[in-house]
């Protein structure tokens, strides 16, 4: 499997595929300066091999290189590391990584190219839209919802049935008890909303 984004995130990607006992063909990145990353290649023009994964953070990044890629049918892998719990009714969208000890319950759906990170814990029936990020150690109680791009920060905690809008970035250590509209930067205890805001915000 290749990985486009040789960064951190691509190195906790790797180290899963490893702990799947899955070959690392090589990195592609957009720096053409860089040359090597971890030992293995990094190609600068992608031209189809598959299966890959886009290995990057960041949710605006991760959907410019889908989009761009739209034309060569790119066979998008998914990455779920061995210490993860998920319910086998659970559904992983192509693209998307879940990170070592996540808890994904039944009937939660999980789109496109989205990131459940380390020690998260999605209860019953949420629901991630594409290009989401969950950090490590958030809790989702059951029912809940977040929208396309959205970025959910380390250990917050969002109660049952609230829904995120898109592209929102909810920030770190956040109690959500309500919900929160498309484009919004918003945290606290409990989460306020702080600032309108667009995609570019997460680039």
């Amino acid at each position: 499997m290749f990985l486009y984004g040789a960064s951190g995130h691509g190195k906790v990607i790797a180290s899963i595929l490893k702990a799947n006992g899955i070959e690392i063909s090589g990195f592609f990145d957009d720096n053409k300066d860089l040359k090597n990353y971890m030992g293995f290649r990094v190609g600068h023009h992608y031209e189809g091999q598959s299966p890959i994964i886009i290995s990057i953070g960041r949710s605006l990044l991760r959907k410019n290189i889908v989009e761009r890629l739209a034309d060569l049918n790119v066979e998008y892998g998914r990455v779920i590391h061995p210490s993860a719990i998920i319910a086998p009714c659970v559904n992983v969208g192509e693209g998307s990584v879940i990170m070592p000890a996540a808890v994904i319950q039944p009937d939660t759906k999980i789109g496109r190219h989205c990131i459940v990170n380390t020690g998260a814990i999605l209860e019953h029936e949420c629901v991630l839209e594409d290009f989401v990020h969950v950090a490590p150690r958030v809790t989702m109680c059951g029912d809940v919802s977040i929208g396309e791009g959205s970025w959910i920060g380390v250990s917050s905690t969002i109660i049952q049935g609230v829904r995120i809008g898109k592209w929102c970035f909810i920030g770190a250590g956040s109690l959500v008890t309500e919900d929160i509209p498309d484009g919004y930067l918003a945290y606290g205890t409990p989460c306020k909303l702080v600032k309108a805001i667009t995609p570019e915000y997460f680039k």
